[in-house]
This record gives C-alpha cells, sequence and structure tokens, in this order.
C-alpha cells in the first residue's frame, strides 16, 4: 500500500473530497471477516441490508442470488474489475462486494480494523478508500460529524442533511438583505429546504404528523439564523440608550409570537393541501368571526341547504391551555369544534371542561401520550383528523 499521502493531499482528503462528489456513500470498519482473519473463506466486503441500495436498485429475494459487475478505483490510484453478490440461497442472506483479483492488498489481514469509504459515482463506477492511519481515520470522520458507532451505514442519510441544510439557509439569508420575509414565504421555504434535505415527501401522506413537526423545528432554526443575521451586528455593537435596547427587543418579541401562530396555521394548510382536502382559511362565519379552517369551504357552510353535519371547523393554536374558549362561538352551524395545538399535556380538569363544551383536541400523534391516561383515546392524531375529514367528504 502507498503511503497516505498522494502528492499534498492525504487519503482521507480525497475521500472525503470523493463523497462531496458523489452519488451516494458509506463507510464501515473493515471486520475480521472482511479481511479473511476468521479463518473461513473470503467472499468479499460485508454490506449491511441498510445500505443495500449502494449495490443495487432493489432489494434481493430470498431464494434468489443475484450479481452485478462494477468498476472500483481504490485510493485513486488503481482499479479493479469487482461484483456486487447478494446471496439469497439457502441459510445466507447478505451483501458482499467480491473479486479484487490476486495480490489485493487492501484486503490484507493486517487492515482489519482500518476504515473502508465506498462512493457510488454512477450505475457502475465506484471508487473506495481504505484509511489505515488514526489520523486519516479521524479526519474524515470529524468531517462529517461522525462517531465510530455512526459508521456501517449509508453516510449521506446520516450526515449530509446537515450540511446541506446549512447551505440551503445561508443561501436563503442572503437574497433578505436587511428584510425580514413574509410569514408565509418563510414557512413555504422552511418545507422547501426540508423536502429537499430529507427527501420524504411522501410523508405528507403516511405521517404528517411527523412531517409537521419537521417543517415546524426547519422554520424555528431557519427563523433564529435570520435573526442572528439581522440583529447579531447590532447586539454585538451595543446600542445607544436604554430606550433603542427595549424597541429592538419588542420588535424581536412580537414578531417571534406572530411568526409562531401564522407558522402553524401555514404547514397545517401544506399537510391538507398534499392529502387533497378541500378546505378554506380565514372565511368569514358569524360577525367578524373568522375561522382558521372550515372543510370544505366558505360556500357550503353559508349554504342553508347544504348537510351541517358534513362540516368541519378547525381551530390551530400553538398553545391552548387558556386560550381554547375563543373558538366556541366561531362557526355557530358546526357544534362541535376540532382544535389542533402543540401543546404537550392539558390537565384533567381542563380535557373535562373541553368535552363538557364539545372540543375535539388534534395533537401530533408523538405527544398523545403526554395527555393523561383516561382521555388520549378522545385525542385525535394529524393523520385521524385527516382520515375523519375524508369520511365526512364522502
Amino acid at each position: 500500500m502507498k503511503c497516505c499521502v498522494l502528492g499534498e493531499q492525504t487519503y482521507s482528503e480525497q475521500a472525503i473530497q470523493s463523497v462531496n462528489q458523489g452519488v451516494m456513500s458509506f463507510c464501515k470498519f473493515l471486520s475480521a471477516n472482511d479481511t479473511g482473519l476468521t479463518g473461513g473463506h473470503q467472499s468479499g466486503i460485508y454490506i449491511p441490508k441498510s445500505a443495500f441500495l449502494m449495490l443495487f436498485n432493489e432489494a434481493g429475494k430470498r431464494g434468489e442470488n443475484k450479481k452485478a459487475n462494477v468498476k472500483i478505483k481504490w485510493q485513486d490510484d488503481f482499479e479493479t474489475d469487482s461484483v456486487f453478490t447478494y446471496y439469497g440461497c439457502g441459510t445466507r442472506n447478505e451483501y458482499r462486494v467480491t473479486r479484487f483479483g490476486r495480490g489485493f492488498s487492501l484486503l490484507h489481514e493486517t487492515h482489519t480494523g482500518d476504515l473502508f469509504v465506498f462512493i457510488k459515482k454512477d450505475i457502475e463506477d465506484y471508487a473506495a478508500y481504505v484509511l489505515s492511519t488514526e489520523s486519516d481515520i479521524d479526519d474524515f470522520l470529524n468531517y462529517f460529524g461522525m462517531s465510530p458507532a455512526d459508521t456501517n451505514a449509508l453516510i449521506g442519510h446520516s450526515f449530509f442533511p446537515e450540511a446541506r441544510k446549512e447551505q440551503e439557509m445561508q443561501s436563503f439569508i442572503q437574497t433578505l438583505g436587511l428584510n425580514f420575509p413574509m410569514a408565509a414565504i418563510m414557512s413555504e421555504k422552511a418545507r422547501y429546504i426540508y423536502n429537499l434535505v430529507y427527501d420524504h415527501i411522501e410523508n405528507i401522506i403516511q405521517k404528517p404528523d411527523k412531517e409537521l413537526l419537521g417543517w415546524l423545528d426547519m422554520e424555528y432554526e431557519l427563523f433564529r439564523k435570520i435573526e442572528d443575521t439581522q440583529y447579531g451586528e447590532l447586539i454585538q455593537h451595543g446600542f445607544p440608550s436604554m430606550q433603542s435596547f427595549i424597541d429592538a427587543a419588542n420588535s424581536i418579541l412580537n414578531r417571534r409570537k406572530s411568526r409562531a401562530g401564522k407558522s402553524l396555521e401555514n404547514h397545517l394548510a401544506a399537510i391538507f393541501d398534499g392529502n387533497s382536502l378541500q378546505y378554506e382559511t380565514q372565511i368569514k362565519s358569524e360577525g367578524n368571526k373568522k375561522p382558521d379552517f372550515i372543510f370544505p369551504g366558505a360556500d357550503a357552510y353559508h349554504n342553508m341547504d347544504y348537510d351541517s353535519g358534513k362540516l368541519i371547523f378547525l381551530g390551530a393554536k400553538t398553545t391552548c391551555k387558556d386560550r381554547w374558549r375563543q373558538i366556541l362561538n366561531e362557526a355557530n352551524r358546526i357544534p362541535y369544534k376540532h382544535l389542533f395545538t402543540l401543546q404537550q399535556g392539558i390537565s384533567p380538569q381542563q380535557l373535562e371542561e373541553m368535552q363538557t363544551e364539545n372540543v375535539v383536541l388534534v395533537v401530533p400523534e408523538q405527544y398523545i401520550n403526554l395527555y393523561p391516561p383516561m382521555y388520549r383515546a378522545s385525542i385525535l392524531s394529524l393523520q385521524k383528523f385527516i382520515s375523519f375529514v375524508r369520511e365526512k367528504a364522502e
């Protein structure tokens, strides 16, 4: 094996660059089984089932073996014509990278414990590095914020999101100048970044509770970064007077309060859109009352011939410990009021009062267990509320 330095670049630097340019990447510490130290017949480098996409577009099927021929460039130096193999027959159910040719030194038993970095460049071309020195291994893991326990996994699925998220946020912030974005624009950007980085847009339908919380967390993080950018220099240099400090603090706090409620409404609307639900927001019901969400909409609500049993009201409040009563006189045609909240737990006394007033709570599924046990069955998750709306529309 060559020295760990090629020109002025270490193997770790080359591996990092290759991972950043690749389609998908994986790393693991080479085991005794990988290097043949166990005494059994060496059958290549083991790849866990969770990383099968490094090798094949579809998972292997029990009872079948399959293979794919690929080229692998090792240490940015030499190539092997290797084979990806899935063993699905008999008692075996595993993936391996096999066939490295005679005299292949990188899988000698002395490399047991080295870090194997594997990069997919395209469908048939791969790059691989075996990092042997502690400095190379530490530099690689530290670059991606990984510990040894985080290896034996697809690197991109665990660590690239943070770098991509930061890049997207900073790019957006640079477009703002000294202006704060409108609430709807910031919510939309937070969803865009979240969906781009984590690539699970199907969760809008499959796991809407999780998706909503992910969007809310992303927007909060984005909002704080914008705050730091907008006010960081001002805070560092101090304020000319106490009044200027109070004015700045009030402006920041008021914006925070305003953003939180609007953010929840914006993201709920996006969830409902993603589930193809028919609704309208802020319609005029009676007097100057403007409910947050009416399903299916204003025309149905104001049409006295429309079956009121098919109308659904949903209020949205980030917290509702005291403010839940505000919804009671909104949308009088709808006796049962649904209320979505991020409140994590409410006292039995208040829940009893809510039930008496025909208020049905809707909370993220993850929060339901934070409520008193005897009331959990009456609380809807967002996914169950969506199903309820669909049933009413039939």
